[in-house]
């Protein structure tokens, strides 16, 4: 239990020192959207490991309903995400996010068909996604990615790239 407040005070620190607009990890804790949605994940994840499926969804879609984020219990979140604004975002269900990635509102780590593997997208570490991006399919987005905002990315990203367009196009590659 110790660990679970442990993590939230090392995102709320982690979003206060990306964020110009935070003034105080109290405040990130009490009043960031996206924090709340991580935290209510963490819970139903735990939930949905333990095969009470039905739980885990009813809560996450509260936390939908109270923060306009959707993360489905299934999906895999790392130690420090920063999840921007927050409305409008989507994590599916075999979505894997890395640790120290940052999401800006709108986007959507989203599926292409309706098989029952893995069908969405893992995001490695120090990734960030630009508002309204749309990352779909069962790809890698490489360590230290920066998508570019409304890109719509349907292939493997290498490390250290910076990728923009629809379909997303790399314009800068340090691999």
């Amino acid at each position: 239990m110790i660990s679970f407040f442990k993590e939230i005070y090392l995102d709320a620190k982690n979003i206060k020192e990306k964020d110009p607009a935070a003034k105080s990890i109290i405040s990130v804790i009490l009043l960031y959207p996206g924090i709340h949605a991580v935290i209510s994940h963490r819970i139903t994840h735990f939930l949905y490991k333990k095969h009470l499926f039905f739980i885990a969804r009813a809560l996450s879609q509260f936390s939908r309903f109270l923060t306009g984020i959707e993360i489905h219990p299934g999906a895999t979140i790392g130690k420090r995400l920063f999840i921007d604004h927050g409305m409008g975002v989507v994590i599916g269900e075999t979505a894997i996010v890395g640790d120290n990635c940052t999401i800006y509102h709108g986007v959507t780590l989203g599926g292409t068909g309706k098989e029952k593997v893995k069908r969405h997208p893992t995001l490695k570490n120090n990734v960030m996604v630009g508002a309204g991006s749309k990352v779909l399919g069962n790809i890698i987005i490489g360590e230290n990615v920066k998508i570019g905002a409304n890109s719509v990315i349907l292939n493997n990203v290498p490390d250290n790239s910076t990728i923009v367009g629809i379909p997303g196009k790399i314009k800068n590659s340090k691999s």
